[in-house]
């Protein structure tokens, strides 16, 4: 394998995109990626298998826009499925075990470029893995926040609005609210 280089460099790069419920994560994930396909480059997205809130096979934001995208169950396939891509797309990354981290690593140390989106907190406020070993390791971050529905302000939390001690329900509208501190 030969990695590609641009003055001695691999090309490849991790780029995450993480934030609150209803803060534009996705949106802009689909974005970069379509931005990547008008430039021609060869693109795979990949979900979890999990998240079938809008669409078995597509990544849909709380807007509306989607992509087709690739259900998988591991983080693992991912490695499987991108082998012939040179940009990657992750969405959720929060239902991905720490094993998503190897897999990004492994991905960006190839040459390709990553686009990582997911939550940092759970609904408790608690850092959510793996997106805070992500943040570590990831050349760009970008922090997307929401809006608050009690008081309009920017709004960095998720609120779920019904009860559970689950850590994982996937919802949208329906389960959670973006809040503020």
């Amino acid at each position: 394998f030969t990695e590609p280089r641009i003055n001695g460099h691999t090309k490849g790069g991790i780029e995450l995109i993480c934030g609150s419920m209803f803060s534009g994560k996705t949106e802009e994930l689909i974005r970069r990626l379509r931005r990547a396909q008008f430039a021609n480059q060869k693109t795979e997205i990949f979900k979890p298998l999990i998240d079938t809130r809008y669409h078995e096979s597509e990544i849909v934001s709380h807007n509306a826009n989607s992509i087709t995208s690739t259900p998988v169950e591991h983080a693992s396939n991912i490695l499987l499925y991108a082998s012939q891509v040179e940009v990657v797309g992750i969405d959720e990354a929060q239902f991905f075990s720490n094993e998503l981290i190897e897999v990004v690593n492994t991905l960006a140390n190839n040459g390709k470029r990553v686009i990582v989106a997911g939550l940092d907190q759970d609904y408790r406020g608690i850092p959510f893995e793996p997106i805070p070993h992500l943040l570590a390791v990831a050349e760009y971050i970008t922090k997307t926040l929401a809006i608050c529905v009690v008081c309009g302000n920017p709004a960095d939390k998720t609120q779920r609005t019904i009860h559970s001690s689950e850590r994982v329900i996937v919802g949208a509208a329906d389960v959670y609210e973006a809040r503020c501190r």
